[in-house]
């Protein structure tokens, strides 16, 4: 029987609403107690005096790359990356090569994941054959092959009667609908957010309601359909008021917003760095503070990364020329303790809720608590931990992060995956389950 014991730590687990000193057993991969004072002889003990000591962290929406797009990201070194991040589980959208859209594709990456990662990896499939917004993917059958979500993330479903037939089906497997909301002939040749940065770098501006009438779509396709409906990195305030509408009118609609769009708005683009070219771009200040508000005051369900990896040859193009996405897993722990937690705007309950029970209950994921008889997953926080993230350190293939040199108070210390420390700041990531890094 293997065992281990976190000792000493301040225990949150918003599931339960747990937010005391306690000690947590794993035995077996299970949580197997959660008490003051445990005694397990013979078990490995962790010191997490004067650390909190939390569910174990889960992302959302990751993009991993493989298979396919190998050179910029796999799932061994996506899920090095999410470990040193502090999560211990993530969610892979759909857009490789070949698209995530049958089951074939579904079960070479649970196999992949199997063999190669040291964090729970969970794929998301494709809405749409190829993602081509057409024809309906091998939605049951992914499901069964291992499947936790939907989604046409990068690549928006425009056709609304699709989109209304993927809802109903999918709902009848009782899978979310994960949102990439933007109408494409808005949006089309955009390369930052449509406003007066745009027009004083010259740039093709991507205006806000190419991202609002897409929510207001699917919100409205979400209550006819009743499908659970999960709109992917949100970042504008009148997205965010029309969600904040459905949820008082009980439509079963949920939203993340990325550490990026909150921590970030366009003004901060420094020029023509590429590093800041993402989608949804950076919106404005206005926007920004929106999606903080959001956060405050519960509309928001999760914050995920949108962890998205391209190589310096790719990214480091004309900004005109190069992909969207940055990295994320990382410094998405320390950008969230940095805007919302040492401000005072949120206290670490809800830090933790959004990373943990608020995350698994969006796609329905039986994690994020510590109740006994749960996956045995844990994030150690350390929130006076001081460090700046080099982006050349970064466990990920990729570098292209717009927080190089970035300084941080606060962040993970250690990751557990059943009851396996699989990542801790001193000697960084374990092995592989294949026994390589």
């Amino acid at each position: 029987m293997s065992r281990l014991l976190v000792k000493n730590g301040r225990v949150i687990d918003p599931a339960s609403g747990l937010d005391g000193l306690r000690d947590v057993l794993i035995e077996d991969g299970r949580i197997a107690a959660v008490e003051e004072n445990i005694e397990a002889g013979g078990a490995e003990v962790y010191d997490a005096t004067g650390r909190v000591v939390a569910p174990g962290f889960i992302d959302i929406h990751v993009h991993l790359r493989e298979p396919g797009i190998e050179h910029a990201e796999t799932i061994e070194t996506g899920a090095r990356a999410a470990a040193a991040g502090g999560f211990s589980s993530i969610c892979c959208m759909p857009n490789t090569i070949p698209v995530n859209d049958s089951p074939t594709v579904t079960s070479f990456i649970v196999e992949r994941a199997r063999r190669h990662a040291i964090v729970n990896v969970f794929p998301i499939g494709a809405i749409t054959k190829g993602s081509e917004g057409e024809q309906l993917a091998e939605i049951g059958a992914m499901k069964n092959a291992g499947a936790v979500a939907v989604s046409d993330d990068g690549m928006p479903v425009m056709n609304s009667g699709v989109m209304r037939r993927a809802m109903q089906y999918a709902g009848s497997f009782g899978l979310t609908v994960i949102d990439h909301c933007e109408d494409l002939n808005l949006s089309v040749a955009g390369d930052i957010h449509e406003g007066k940065q745009a027009v004083r770098l010259g740039l093709r501006g991507i205006p806000a309601s190419s991202e609002d009438v897409m929510v207001a779509r699917d919100v409205i396709l979400s209550e006819e359909t009743g499908a659970k409906t999960h709109i992917a990195h949100i970042s504008t305030r009148n997205s965010i008021e029309i969600v904040r509408h459905a949820r008082r009118l009980g439509i079963p609609v949920t939203c993340e917003v990325t550490p990026h769009h909150f921590a970030l708005a366009d003004i901060d683009i420094p020029g023509y760095d590429s590093n800041y070219k993402m989608k949804p771009p950076l919106r404005s200040r206005v926007d920004a503070e929106a999606a903080l508000e959001g956060i405050v005051d519960g509309v928001v369900d999760a914050i995920a990364t949108d962890h998205a990896p391209h190589t310096g040859n790719v990214k480091m193009q004309e900004f005109e020329r190069c992909p969207f996405g940055i990295t994320g897993l990382e410094t998405a722990i320390g950008l969230t303790l940095e805007h919302l937690v040492h401000p005072g705007k949120i206290g670490l309950m809800r830090l933790v809720e959004l990373f943990t029970s608020g995350a698994a209950k969006v796609i329905g994921l039986d994690r994020g608590t510590l109740a006994v008889g749960a996956p045995g997953d844990i994030t150690v926080l350390d929130l006076e931990r001081e460090w700046t993230f080099d982006v050349n350190q970064s466990l990920s293939k990729s570098k292209n992060s717009p927080f190089h040199n970035h300084f941080f108070r606060g962040g993970p210390v250690a990751t557990i995956v059943s009851g396996r420390i699989v990542w801790d700041v001193e000697n960084g990531p374990v092995a592989s389950p294949n026994g390589k890094f």
